[in-house]
């Protein structure tokens, strides 16, 4: 009766059934929206930017309104980075047609591919004081009905970004670019490539959203801008897409400037950056809000998060809900409020 895209009847886990039963009993090291974790908004600015008597009016453009893809430098207005992912999908495939995502990577490709007919493979990043592409492994998961290749930059949550020889090789297949780079401006080293986009070598995607760049995931608004060989053809489909869905709203396409100008992006900065100094035993960690602790070997990475919960009243995410290989790993957020990350991991590490 339903469709099979999705594996509906997915059970929960084990350690999100025991974290609800003790919800408000532990310090939650997971969380990642930064509207929860104590961070000051300019209430006045936000509101204001909605103050417009233009939103009243309904005259939709299915790339977005003019003004604010120019606050953003983009070339189509999304409601999500989500719904990117979908139009992307539409746009570059066929139903059984192929992607390649990295693993490890945010648990949600699987998920966006699936409701679009399309698979998800994957490839693998190493890490070797520092994370890097395995490019045998990829070029082995190639086939005639791969269609594009997907990279975070930086990743989530390794936090590594891609460097120059890899874009380089990765541009060699000639195959199009989704780069998801929603943490590309949290970066915590010198020297990183700032976007994948205008590469000029092969079609190029580049993702972004208020969720990260302005810390505002309530407010619905993602962009995408195209570039490379083909950019124009690409424009012209994907606005046939867009104008089939007239997804993001008008309020929040007039408010987008002044959004931008209420950004609580550098406190974000501020705050994890702060929380990373306090991680000792983290994975090389680039940019993105994210830390990977590697573990003692006496348990896996499941075994480490569920007797943190249970026994110092720490809640962590195990790295297999990422993919992560080779652990013991648990990963926790650096968005986390200062004082509750400094005694999570002083619970951690005691």
């Amino acid at each position: 009766m339903f469709s099979s895209r999705l594996p509906w009847g997915t059970p929960s886990n084990t350690l999100s059934e025991r974290a609800a039963a003790l919800r408000g009993q532990y310090l939650d090291l997971t969380v990642s929206n930064p509207t929860r974790v104590g961070l000051v908004y300019p209430e006045r600015e936000i509101l204001a930017a909605f103050a417009r008597p233009e939103m009243l009016v309904y005259d939709p453009d299915p790339r977005g309104m003019a003004a604010a893809r120019a606050a953003v430098g983009a070339d189509f207005l999304t409601a999500s980075t989500s719904e990117s992912y979908a139009w992307l999908f539409k746009l570059l495939c066929d139903p059984g047609d192929e992607v390649l995502a990295p693993r490890p990577s945010y648990p949600l490709f699987e998920y966006l591919a699936g409701l679009e007919g399309v698979r998800v493979k994957q490839y693998p990043l190493r890490y070797a004081e520092g994370w890097f592409i395995d490019f045998a492994a990829l070029e082995r998961e190639l086939t005639p009905r791969t269609k594009a290749i997907l990279v975070v930059h930086p990743n989530n949550p390794t936090g590594s970004y891609v460097r120059a020889e890899e874009l380089g090789r990765l541009a060699e297949y000639g195959l199009p670019l989704i780069s998801d780079e929603v943490f590309a401006s949290y970066a915590h080293v010198e020297g990183v490539l700032p976007t994948l986009g205008g590469n000029g070598r092969v079609l190029t995607f580049v993702l972004d959203g208020l969720s990260k760049a302005a810390g505002l995931p309530q407010m619905k608004a993602g962009w995408i801008h195209v570039s490379g060989p083909g950019a124009e053809e690409a424009r012209e489909r994907l606005e046939l897409i867009a104008d089939t869905y007239l997804s993001v709203s008008t309020p929040v396409q007039w408010a987008l400037p002044g959004l931008l100008r209420a950004s609580v992006h550098g406190a974000i900065l501020e705050r994890v950056r702060e929380n990373l100094a306090r991680v000792r035993e983290a994975l090389r960690v680039e940019g993105g809000w994210c830390a990977i602790l590697r573990m003692p070997g006496e348990r896996t990475d499941e075994e480490w998060a569920g007797y943190l919960l249970e026994e110092r009243r720490v809640l962590t995410q195990p790295g297999y809900f990422f993919d992560l290989d080779g652990g013991p790993y648990l990963v926790v957020s650096l968005l986390t409020e200062p004082g509750t990350f400094a005694e999570g991991m002083r619970r951690i590490t005691a």
